[in-house]
């Protein structure tokens, strides 16, 4: 099956080799997506340049699962929503799907333009217990700074269609029932509208590509698998 693979804020399209190498040994052909900010460095590119790189690969593709990671999530959602008869499901990787008009990801302080990696202190925790220090050094000193024009843009969704493509939730820092209950809470309107949501756990923290890739290919080979 294609999967379009999509890494969250700061990371270029390599994040997913590890996981590239499992998910071809299992049949699948990954394509990680390289989205204009990060892979090619341009400080100008928006939040519309990096969904329009991923609705290219999804244009690409036959009947895709669309996979994004952490704020990608956002980028699955909105290819989905533009591709709603495209996309075979969605899988969001440690969270969640940003509604209309929301702004995609501006957790950060921004400096001269860019939304620079803040270190690790704000992720300390279960959301990298799991990386050990080489991991650690290593993920950070190939980041990217986000552009303030991504890191700030405002989400825009215009198709309901994107409600009835199936959507899985995969797990990693929080449990199942965690997510389930912000969704129902209705702390996550875009999947409380959606009309097929599942939950799957992954015992990881939130970057499970490098700290178990194996695992997360196999997660996404039973999505596949599952239809």
């Amino acid at each position: 099956m294609d999967m379009i693979l999509m890494a969250g804020l700061w990371l270029e399209a390599s994040a997913w080799d590890q996981v590239g190498v499992e998910l071809r040994g299992l049949g699948h052909n990954p394509i990680p997506v390289a989205l204009p900010g990060v892979d090619d460095r341009s400080s100008t590119a928006t939040l519309e340049d990096q969904a329009a790189a991923v609705v290219a690969a999804v244009d690409s593709a036959e009947n895709p699962l669309v996979v994004g990671h952490s704020a990608a999530c956002t980028l699955a959602w909105i290819a989905t929503d533009r591709r709603p008869d495209s996309v075979a499901g969605v899988a969001l990787i440690g969270g969640f799907a940003a509604g209309d008009g929301e702004t995609y990801a501006d957790f950060f302080e921004t400096v001269d333009g860019v939304m620079p990696f803040p270190g690790w202190g704000p992720f300390e925790g279960p959301d990298s217990d799991d990386l050990d220090d080489a991991t650690k050094e290593r993920v950070a000193s190939a980041a990217v700074p986000v552009p303030e024009g991504v890191s700030k843009g405002t989400v825009r969704l215009t198709d309901e269609r994107r409600y009835d493509v199936p959507v899985v939730v995969i797990c990693p820092e929080f449990s199942p029932d965690d997510a389930r209950g912000w969704v129902e809470g209705g702390e996550v309107p875009e999947l409380a509208a959606a009309k097929s949501v599942s939950y799957v756990d992954l015992d990881s923290g939130h970057w499970p590509m490098f700290s178990k890739p194996a695992e997360l290919a196999r997660i996404l080979d039973g999505i596949a698998e599952n239809g």
